[in-house]
């Protein structure tokens, strides 16, 4: 298992858009993605866009992403590069 703290960038936040790219990015991954905000505990999978958007994270929202499975550290790397990336946004 692999974990990483992040923080949303974009202007918008993990808003419907970007929290579809996220969950296409982790569908192509076997690992297990969990998205946990970290002010609330509150978790999410990263494969299921209303359990994402339950997130409600705002630009500035620090989340923290733990990996588990066979693919974990490439899944890390993606997932890590489109938070930094804005999601295309910036």
């Amino acid at each position: 298992m692999v974990e990483k703290k992040i923080t949303v960038i974009n202007r918008l936040g993990l808003h419907a858009r970007a929290a579809a790219q996220l969950v296409r990015l982790a569908a192509g991954f076997q690992s297990k993605i969990i998205v946990r905000r970290c002010d609330t505990n509150v978790f999410a999978d990263a494969k299921s866009i209303l359990s994402v958007l339950t997130l409600a994270a705002a630009k500035g929202t620090e989340l923290m992403l733990a990996i588990d499975g066979t693919d974990e550290s490439g899944a890390m790397a993606a997932v890590e590069q489109l938070f930094l990336s804005g999601f295309g946004e910036m």
